[in-house]
């Protein structure tokens, strides 16, 4: 079950294209819990999980885990790659090892 969306925009010499996000409610897996999410990148979709001990660990690692990916991105990398305006940032947190790499209001937030 989808728990939550973001649509972020990849800009265009053309306009722009969506990139929808997808997070789904975490879920008993194996021994701990999931947090399944999907993000619909141009060139396909991504599908990847966070596991933790309970639901909300499993939740917030997969939080990390979609910030993770899009700050690692070429999307990201090219400038293009904008939520609420371009060089704002994306709203999703980072693991420790990657904030030198937070722009905009999630640099300023701490996202």
């Amino acid at each position: 079950m989808i728990i939550a969306t973001r649509t972020l925009k990849l800009l265009t010499q053309t306009g722009s294209i969506d990139v929808p996000i997808r997070i789904f409610a975490p879920e008993p897996a194996r021994i701990d819990w999931a947090c399944r999410f999907e993000i619909d990148w141009p060139e396909g979709r991504l599908e990847r999980f966070a596991e933790g001990v309970d639901a909300v660990q499993a939740l917030l690692l997969a939080l990390q885990m979609i910030g993770a990916q899009l700050y690692a991105s070429s999307q990201h990398e090219s400038g293009r790659l904008m939520w609420l305006e371009p060089a704002r940032g994306y709203g999703f947190p980072v693991p420790q090892s990657m904030r030198d790499m937070l722009i905009g209001d999630d640099l300023r937030y701490g996202a």
